[in-house]
């Protein structure tokens, strides 16, 4: 892709797609499916650069991950709980979804690893996953900053006689590598307790963690988000088949096109049933004024024709879509009034500091913005600017695929590094170039 793809302003959007995979299912389900007795058929994964990552990392360990055909399937030999490769040096790019719970599955097997990643991951906090193992016996050392990667794990001698605890109040990675690799020492240690410390957040995310290991035969008990219990004699079993649906958070920014610029716009892949928390999305378009319907499979929004704006502001706390809240900020350019954006701490930590990257690129087309450490507000542009410079995105792909909408705006719209979106959605620009005219 081009150093800057620049959008003319559109002025409807309207058509369908149908989403690509979730890529925190996808990991998720390629490390269960690793770790499972037998072999399991993962269908429609997503083949973007974190899944890529990941699929390396195991095949690194020595799990077999041979794609089915043209299609997004692949079948994964499971190990059956132990690597073949007591050795090895994985690169993880930016994919926290990967190397989080990696780390986890690597501190409980015994071994010698070194993982790292691009530079801002070597920026992405780990230690209270780190200091969770580490508790537990894990040999985890840290081989640049303390408290982040790139990390040696070593042969730990791992003994659970108390509950395991955990912060997860920066990310709920941490819990949901704990959950997902866990299940490994509950043959030999025998019932787990994992505890929260603190408050736990993005609690959607969590809830999925659990429910794709119900799919993998493992049932863990749930005291409501702040005790976790892992049952004795727990064993990762395949299901034989899986699919992963269509992925929710990138669903959002053709959903949020349909009710700023007219649509019907649907999206195929996610729905009534789903998993995803980011589903929620739809429901913050209700607020602000957009028709939704929806069914098992699919979600269609419209604009609504009524309000003399697109859309109305809204304050809203988005503890449960930290992803999908981004989308958020770019509906509070066609908003009345101002849009407020609470519990967004966690934006600090992702790909870039999102907080600060949104609060400088809204500013360069108008909007008025107060920035917080936890919350950002928005008004909409008076008058709208062309950004001089073009959206700079800092290699977050969602930073490029949000301020695409900016260009159903009154003034053409360049973003730099529109290629950082290999990382979940490789055919994003064009899927929106389908879409809206």
């Amino acid at each position: 892709m081009t150093d800057s793809i620049t959008l003319a302003p559109r002025s409807y959007a309207q058509g369908q797609v149908v989403l690509p995979g979730s890529k925190s299912i996808s990991n998720r389900v390629l490390l269960l499916a690793a770790l499972s007795r037998g072999q399991t058929m993962v269908r429609s994964l997503l083949d973007a650069e974190d899944t890529r990552v990941m699929r390396a990392a195991l095949e690194q360990l020595g799990v077999r991950c041979v794609r089915q055909g043209e299609a997004d399937d692949y079948l994964v030999h499971g190990v059956a709980g132990r690597f073949p490769c007591a050795s090895a040096a994985l690169f993880l790019g930016n994919a926290g979804t990967a190397l989080r719970p990696l780390v986890a599955a690597l501190a409980l097997q015994g071994g010698d690893y070194r993982l790292s990643g691009v530079a801002r991951m070597h920026e992405r906090p780990i230690a209270d996953l780190v200091e969770s193992l580490q508790q537990i016996g894990a040999a985890i050392d840290y081989l640049g900053e303390p408290g982040y990667p790139p990390l040696h794990i070593g042969q730990g001698h791992i003994a659970i006689n108390k509950p395991v605890q955990v912060r997860s109040d920066v990310s709920s990675q941490f819990m949901t590598a704990l959950l997902l690799t866990l299940p490994m020492l509950s043959k030999s240690q025998g019932e787990i307790n994992v505890h929260v410390q603190g408050a736990l957040i993005s609690q959607p995310y969590v809830a999925l963690t659990l429910h794709l290991l119900r799919s993998f035969g493992i049932e863990v008990a749930q005291h409501g988000w702040s005790r976790f219990v892992v049952p004795a004699d727990a064993y990762y079993q395949s299901p034989g088949e899986i699919t992963v649906e269509g992925d929710a958070s990138s669903a959002s920014y053709f959903l949020a096109a349909g009710a700023i610029a007219g649509g019907p716009v649907r999206v195929i892949g996610v729905g009534r049933t789903s998993m995803q928390g980011d589903v929620q999305f739809a429901g913050a378009l209700a607020r602000m004024g957009a028709h939704i319907t929806m069914g098992d499979n699919w979600i269609e929004v419209a604009a609504n024709k009524k309000q003399e704006a697109s859309l109305q502001s809204i304050e809203i706390n988005c503890s449960d879509i930290p992803d999908a809240a981004m989308t958020l900020a770019m509906c509070a350019l066609f908003a009345t009034g101002r849009t407020t954006l609470t519990h967004i701490a966690s934006w600090r930590v992702k790909e870039t500091d999102r907080i600060a990257a949104m609060a400088r690129e809204l500013i360069k087309l108008g909007a008025q913005i107060e920035e917080g450490s936890d919350f950002l507000s928005i008004t909409a542009p008076s008058v709208w600017q062309v950004p001089l410079g073009g959206i700079d995105t800092y290699d977050d792909h969602r930073m490029a695929m949000c301020f695409s909408l900016a260009a159903l705006g009154p003034v053409p719209i360049t973003i730099n590094d529109p290629g950082c979106v290999v990382k979940t959605f490789p055919d994003y620009f064009a899927l929106f170039s389908k879409l809206t005219h």
